[in-house]
């Protein structure tokens, strides 16, 4: 059984967000592979999020291929904790968005 399978998501979707940390992200995909949701997906870095990164992350990014992991369905996030787990390079939180009620 995958981990997507087995996934015990503990909130109702939009009470956590995924935070992505392009400074340290290098699109690898592992929180694709993890999330049962599909909240992730990889893509070229935004023009402006590349703006604003310093020399040293654009440099980074050029030598992972310019690939970032966005959450583009954040608001179905059950915060698993499966991204954060399984990203290599701890670029992932979990932000409380709500309470639950």
């Amino acid at each position: 059984m995958s981990a997507k399978e087995t996934a015990t998501c503990r909130q109702e979707p939009g009470v956590f967000a995924p935070i992505v940390n392009l400074k340290k992200c290098e699109g690898k995909a592992d929180c694709v592979r993890v999330c049962p949701e599909n909240v992730f997906e990889i893509r070229r870095i935004d023009d402006e999020d590349y703006r604003s990164l310093g020399t040293l992350h654009k440099f980074k990014l050029r030598v992972h291929g310019m690939n970032v992991a966005y959450a583009l369905n954040a608001d179905a996030c059950r915060a698993c904790g499966l991204c954060v787990s399984a990203c290599p390079e701890d670029a992932i939180t979990l932000t409380r968005l709500r309470t639950n009620a």
